[in-house]
């Protein structure tokens, strides 16, 4: 092994000692190959170390700095001034004593500790063992340990069991560990919400990634990152790929492009979302800093996903508290972005604080003051939501189908009009399923109606003598839309609304002819709100078709208003797959972000109300047909619906700067 004697003070000269010798005695036969720098230094500069780094305001015998490098071990410093001293007080030479503190050091470097009593124990063994080889008496024969009693000489050192543990990158454990790691993080969210398995999933990759400070490139440090994002996603969004499985006649066609589109959801996940890891890795930053800029970055990508290739903001991390109201609702201030940075920050300073530096306490402590603060709001969210005010509004009732992909798309052209046919009664059926209960509007769910929609006319609604909002196929001008339509009483469209954001590789060709794909539908004009006129006056909506609902500050068109949100959309093709539920948790997620009510109409389930709180007032499970009826109160406007997504997302980039900035300063004033 290599040993760099650094002498910062004149003192030591007159000590002749093989630190080198007395190095390689202590160091085992894996780091035989390693590099160690001992520095010798005086009390003054010692205590600045223990008090920049330890909080520990005076001076020690010596400091073993881990650098988590198998190659380069790490940096031991010890005092001149604090080992003359202990050597007289031991009555045993200067010599002797610097041998003991190098020792002492090495197996610092090498993963042994004192913190706990057996720990303790055999680290003072193998001290015996090697002082012994080198001719020098056990030092804790006749003395208490005058070593380190205060643990104040490892400040590099992990403090727990799990951060003694050494990965080495590029290895086959690294990558297999990140793949874990991914595929345990996607455990937080619906169906399972096991909330803490998507935090230790993600802080055990930030753990991995923070091991070493060696400077790597972006794309190495994005290499070491990317199995940990490719396994995450793909344990998060294999479900896209059962549709393919729904109808015989597209698995036929399209079964054999399941393992390509699992790689391909691997691949472009892989990309994006191991980008926060890899920034923290290839740019040194003292760890309270990191944690900040690892935060940052992840809000930053999170945000990006809303619009990169058409977006798809799914699974917010923000989503795993969808099952603790009060933090959940929090997203009413500052909205999944902002969520998302705290829940991030939270876990990356905290497992820098693991690391025991002192610095990162600051940043945990506050990201708990702004935990603390959106919880606060989020109570006063959920105050507003629950305000009632039912005697003047309108009975909405939701239909849900549920019938097999299958029938709802007919195999042959013999069979069309006799499914329609029994599709218009199976709707006017569950439409009037109570006649004690005249519903102010009834709402169908995503391409119920068999027919395309070329004119102003709807005779469903006439029959039913009701307002009725329902999904439909519309062609105009050469092109085909998936629509929403408003027809009242009278039998008469009076709002046709067309979905904007259309699924990739569903319903158009990202990438022209490349990879086949169902359907080649044309894109509406994006957010509208319009007013249905009942009973009780005009009751103004915001429509949303599908997964439009997951986009963040998407729905509203700017100084415009709503009582609610209608959001008609078809699960069928995800069975009661994850997607199913997580789908639903983005619907709640835009609830509260909006401060508006939703009325959620799905072919095959989860149809519902949903408050302005998230909350799940009342659902039809998935399978389940039927109709629900119910009401839906206490819509406003929030925080985060009032300023906007990018807005916020400036905001939280703002305040990263000025906290990084600050963190840097901070801490040189102790």
């Amino acid at each position: 092994m290599k040993v760099y004697v650094n002498t910062e003070n004149k003192t030591w000269k007159k000590y002749k000692i093989d630190f080198e010798k007395i190095a390689n005695a202590a160091v085992s036969a894996v780091y035989k190959d390693s590099e160690v720098s001992i520095n010798l230094i005086d009390d003054k500069q010692i205590h600045k170390l223990n008090k920049q780094y330890r909080g520990i305001d005076k001076p020690t015998n010596v400091l073993s700095f881990e650098l988590g490098d198998d190659i380069l071990l790490g940096d031991i410093f010890i005092s001149i001034d604090t080992v003359i001293r202990e050597a007289k007080e031991a009555g045993i030479s200067v010599e002797e004593h610097v041998a003991h503190m190098v020792v002492h050091g090495m197996l610092h470097l090498q993963g042994f500790d004192h913190i706990k009593d057996a720990e303790a124990k055999i680290m003072e063994n193998k001290e015996i063992k090697i002082l012994k080889k080198l001719g020098y008496k056990n030092p804790y024969a006749d003395t208490d340990d005058i070593v380190c009693d205060n643990k104040s000489c490892c400040p590099g050192r992990f403090i727990t069991k799990l951060e003694q543990i050494k990965i080495r990158e590029n290895s086959i454990t690294w990558y297999l560990l990140a793949s874990v790691f991914g595929i345990v993080a996607s455990f937080g969210f619906a169906p399972f919400y096991l909330w803490w398995a998507s935090i230790i999933g993600i802080g055990a990759m930030y753990w991995m990634m923070g091991q070493q400070n060696n400077k790597i490139s972006f794309i190495k440090s994005w290499l070491l990152a990317f199995p940990f994002g490719a396994f995450y996603g793909i344990a998060m969004f294999w479900w896209v790929l059962n549709s393919i499985y729904v109808i015989p006649e597209l698995t036929q066609q399209f079964a054999i492009w399941t393992i390509p589109g699992l790689i391909g959801i691997g691949l472009i996940c892989g990309i994006i979302l191991s980008l926060p890891f890899a920034v923290i890795r290839c740019i040194r930053q003292k760890p309270a800093n990191r944690a900040i800029l690892f935060a940052a970055v992840w809000t930053l990508v999170l945000w990006g996903r809303e619009w990169f290739l058409t977006g798809f903001p799914w699974n917010p991390i923000s989503n795993i508290t969808m099952n603790m109201p009060m933090i959940v609702n929090s997203m009413s201030l500052w909205g999944a972005l902002g969520l998302s940075f705290i829940i991030i920050g939270l876990t990356a300073s905290f497992v820098d604080m693991c690391r025991d530096k002192k610095p990162a306490i600051y940043v945990f402590i506050m990201y708990v003051l702004l935990f603390i603060i959106g919880c606060g709001y989020g109570y006063f969210n959920m105050y507003l939501s629950d305000r009632q005010d039912i005697d003047n509004t309108p009975i909405i009732r939701i239909i849900q189908p549920a019938k097999s992909a299958v029938y709802k798309m007919p195999t042959s052209k013999q069979e069309a009009h006799e499914i329609a046919n029994q599709k218009i009664r199976d709707l006017f059926i569950w439409a009037t399923k109570d006649n004690e209960i005249i519903p102010d509007i009834i709402v169908f769910p995503e391409t119920s109606y068999p027919y395309t929609i070329v004119d102003d006319d709807f005779p469903l609604a006439r029959i039913l003598n009701n307002n009725i909002i329902m999904g439909v196929n519309h062609y105009n001008n050469g092109n085909m839309y998936n629509s929403m339509v408003f027809a009242d009483k009278s039998g008469k469209i009076k709002h046709l609304y067309s979905k904007s954001h259309l699924v990739p590789f569903g319903e158009y060709r990202p990438f022209g002819d490349i990879i086949p794909t169902p359907g080649q539908l044309s894109a509406g004009t994006g957010a509208e709100v319009f007013s249905i006129n009942t009973q009780y006056g005009d009751f103004i909506v915001a429509p949303a078709i599908c997964y439009e609902i997951v986009f963040s500050d998407s729905l509203i068109p700017y100084k415009s208003n709503a009582n609610a949100i209608i959001n008609i959309t078809n699960d069928t093709w995800f069975g009661t797959t994850p997607g199913v539920y997580q789908h639903l948790d983005m619907v709640r997620r835009y609830a509260i972000e909006s401060g508006l009510p939703i009325i959620r109409a799905n072919y095959s389930g989860i149809s519902g109300f949903i408050m302005p709180d998230g909350n799940v007032e009342s659902y039809l499970p998935v399978g389940q047909n039927g109709a629900l009826d119910g009401y839906v109160w206490g819509a406003h406007t929030t925080p985060y619906r009032a300023l906007g997504r990018d807005l916020w997302m400036a905001i939280i980039l703002m305040f990263s700067i000025i906290a990084l900035i600050s963190i840097r300063v901070f801490p040189k004033k102790d």
